[in-house]
């Protein structure tokens, strides 16, 4: 019941009511609620929205003002996007927020009015309780207290679609960027020689598997469609890409990280990465009723960002640069026009770069994003690859970036380019809503910029590595730069990995069909 009422007082009318930025009601509520109840607020507690109105989240500063006063602009690059966002909302947007204007001067005239009521009424209540005048009062208070209710009920239902949009609006776009879907990405550099042979290049599948170092069949009643062992050699070769990254990162002054694998929504929503309630496809979800709601991250930046999460840093730290291994799963991977392979999986090892810059010029995270790009541009120069670095258009950006930059691997076996990384510079899109800030003894906290950039990709470089390594007998070597990591290893051949016959039902039911139309043959 305390819970119950607390919450009605704190909902109604929460963001005009308050200047502070973590309210008192949600601080008593926090010291009222039991242990069960504690359960009940992580349970509920799914978006940003939520986290906010909760008092889990500071209140999420938005210069909705200025978004009226440049509708037109912000609607243009909502429809540049063209993500699930429409852009009438952008106009709607404008109306919730100058009928919410309306309605908290309403409420607020009507909390002045029950303030001057009240005060008469107990000093009449004392001297004339019993008087007409006095009933009068109390019915004019119960009507005030009626119409005030109802009005901080529609300020409150206001601002949830306020915020609703406001949460959905993506980045600005950096004035270079190109405007439309994939085609019209700009062509930024092209780094080395794609490999001639003498021979009809394999594709990584027919390459892995005659090597024994990868198993992808077979695994429907074990792990599922998508997913994979890596053995032998194989095996060596994921160990060997993250050692050799990882110790290239240590050199440039990155701080290595180990961050969890499962976050609340909240934490990918303020990544930019899905909406609270609408469970994206590529994401997997843990039961709600067992595990709090928690999502499987599909990046480490996500735990990076959230590590960073309601803190503020002195500008003089700045910019800060960190890196994690994870594994990351993605539960949407299928693609029609996509091979069977590794390129595209549920799970893999990922080596993911972060950064933390100021604000104060408007170029320091750009040329952090520069610096990740450099980066990527040596890890796979050093491994001997061919790849060209696109900079990406609108439609390409999703709701974070403000600028991104994609890395692809010239993939003979494919015939084409493939993606291995990208670098994206998220400005303050992130830092607003994770209120991820920066202080110096002068200024008061200003909002940081975010930047984070793919450094390993694992499976995807192992793609690019046996299909650009190849020989005529199916043998690969391995890049010069990886050797060492390998024990010295040069050359991977067929004797490697586990040996193994398969005799599962598949086989049986394949032998019975066999001997079952035999006859006929």
């Amino acid at each position: 019941m305390i819970r119950t009422a607390i919450l009605r007082t704190f909902n109604t009318g929460f963001f005009a009511r308050t200047n502070c930025c973590v309210d008192l009601h949600t601080r008593i509520l926090a010291r009222c609620c039991s242990s069960q109840d504690g359960k009940y607020l992580l349970h509920e507690r799914d978006g940003l929205y939520d986290h906010m109105t909760r008092g889990i989240l500071d209140k999420i500063e938005f210069d909705v003002e200025d978004i009226c006063r440049n509708v037109d602009s912000v609607a243009k690059r909502v429809r540049d996007r063209k993500g699930e966002m429409q852009e009438d909302e952008v106009y709607r947007l404008v109306d919730l927020w100058q009928e919410s204007c309306r309605v908290r001067a309403k409420v607020d005239q009507l909390q002045e009015q029950r303030q001057a009521l009240a005060s008469q009424a107990k000093s009449l209540a004392k001297s004339q309780p019993n008087s007409d005048e006095f009933k009068d009062m109390q019915v004019k208070g119960r009507q005030l207290r009626q119409e005030f209710n109802e009005s901080s009920h529609t300020e409150t239902e206001l601002n949830s679609q306020l915020y609703d949009i406001l949460l959905r609006l993506p980045n600005s776009c950096h004035p270079s960027t190109p405007v439309g879907d994939e085609s019209q990405a700009r062509l930024v550099e092209m780094v080395g020689e794609k490999p001639s042979f003498t021979f009809v290049p394999r594709g990584h599948l027919e390459l892995a598997e005659r090597l024994n170092i990868l198993q992808l069949r077979h695994l429907a009643n074990v792990s599922g469609h998508r997913s994979y062992y890596l053995k032998g050699a194989g095996a060596q070769l994921q160990h060997a890409l993250v050692q050799f990254t990882q110790d290239r990162l240590y050199q440039q002054g990155f701080t290595p990280l180990v961050v969890p694998d499962f976050f609340y929504p909240a934490i990918l929503e303020g990544c930019g990465m899905m909406k609270a309630g609408a469970f994206d496809t590529q994401i997997y979800t843990l039961d709600s009723s067992k595990h709090e709601g928690l999502c499987l991250a599909g990046t480490a930046e996500v735990g990076i960002a959230g590590m960073y999460k309601d803190h503020v840093l002195r500008a003089d730290q700045l910019p800060q640069k960190a890196f994690a291994v994870s594994t990351c799963y993605r539960a949407e991977t299928w693609s029609g026009s996509e091979p069977y392979g590794i390129y595209r999986v549920h799970h893999f090892t990922k080596i993911e770069m972060f950064g933390v810059t100021a604000n104060d010029h408007g170029t320091e995270s750009e040329r952090m994003q520069q610096e990740f790009v450099s980066l990527q541009k040596d890890l796979y120069s050093e491994l001997g690859l061919c790849f060209h670095i696109l900079d990406m258009p609108t439609q390409e950006l999703g709701l974070s970036a403000h600028r991104k930059y994609d890395v692809e691997v010239w993939m003979p076996g494919r015939d084409s380019f493939g993606e291995v990384s990208s670098a994206s510079n998220c400005t303050d899109y992130q830092s607003k809503r994770l209120h991820i800030r920066y202080e110096t003894d002068q200024e008061d906290p200003k909002y940081a910029h975010t930047v984070n950039a793919t450094a390993c990709a694992v499976p995807r470089l192992i793609v690019a590595i046996l299909e650009n390594f190849q020989q005529e007998d199916g043998s690969v070597v391995v890049p010069q730069a990886l050797q060492p990591y390998m024990g010295g290893r040069k050359v991977i051949t067929a004797l490697d990995g586990l040996p193994m016959k398969y005799m599962g039902r598949e086989r049986r039911m394949f032998k019975q069909h066999q001997k079952k139309f035999s006859k006929y043959r």
